[in-house]
C-alpha cells in the first residue's frame, strides 16, 4: 500500500477530528494538509465557534487553498460546495487524497476515480504507524463527538486494525478513549 502523504480535507472529517481531540494525528500522518476556502468558511463560521473553529484557525499545519473552478464532472453530482471543492482539487492534483466521509461525495469520487480516505480509515493508518494504541477507543471518541458509524463499518475498521469487537466493548467499559490527545493519557 502506498503511503498517503498529501490530503485535502472536507469539513465533516475536520470538525469531528477537532471535537474528538484527534486532530493532532493529521500532521503526524501527512506531510501536506490542504483545506479549501469553502471548507475553511464552513468550519470557522461565527455561529459555529467551537473546538473545530478555534482549532482550525490556530492550526499551523494547515494550508488554505483556492479552488477557482469546480470541475463540471463533480458539479453534476450536486454536492455541497465544500465537497465539490475538495473533490475538484483532488481531481486536478492526483497526488492528494480527498478526505471525505459523506456517502454521496465518496460515490462521486469512486465514479470519477478520485482517491479518497475516510476518518475511520485514517485511524487505521494511525494505528499502523504507532500514533494511537487502539482504533476501538479512537472510534469511540469519534462517535461520542457525533460521528455516526454503522456496526458493520466499525467492525470493518477493527478488522483492518487487527482488533476485535471485544476490544471495542472493553474500551467503552473502562472509559478508554484511544489516545484522544495523541501523546497524552486521557483521564
Amino acid at each position: 500500500m502506498t503511503q498517503i502523504k498529501r490530503v485535502v480535507i472536507n469539513a465533516s472529517p475536520l470538525i469531528i477530528l477537532f471535537r474528538s481531540h484527534l486532530d493532532k494525528l493529521l500532521p503526524g500522518l501527512f506531510d501536506e494538509i490542504y483545506i479549501t476556502e469553502a471548507v475553511w468558511s464552513e468550519v470557522t463560521r461565527e455561529e459555529h465557534m467551537d473546538a473545530a473553529a478555534s482549532g482550525l484557525t490556530n492550526a499551523e499545519w494547515v494550508k488554505k487553498v483556492s479552488v477557482p473552478v469546480i470541475s463540471p464532472r463533480v458539479a453534476a453530482w450536486d454536492l455541497g460546495i465544500g465537497e465539490s471543492e475538495v473533490l475538484s482539487f483532488a481531481m486536478e492534483h492526483p497526488k492528494f487524497r480527498a478526505m471525505v466521509d459523506d456517502k454521496a461525495a465518496r460515490r462521486c469520487a469512486k465514479t470519477l476515480e478520485i482517491q479518497t480516505l475516510g476518518t475511520g480509515g485514517m485511524l487505521v493508518i494511525a494505528k499502523r504507524r504507532g500514533l494511537i494504541k487502539s482504533v476501538a477507543g479512537a472510534l469511540d471518541n469519534l462517535q461520542t463527538a457525533g460521528l455516526w458509524l454503522s456496526d458493520d463499518l466499525v467492525n470493518l475498521f477493527l478488522k483492518e486494525a487487527g482488533e476485535t469487537e471485544v476490544e471495542k466493548k472493553i474500551a467503552r467499559r473502562v472509559g478508554f478513549r484511544g489516545q484522544g490527545r495523541p501523546g497524552k493519557a486521557n483521564k
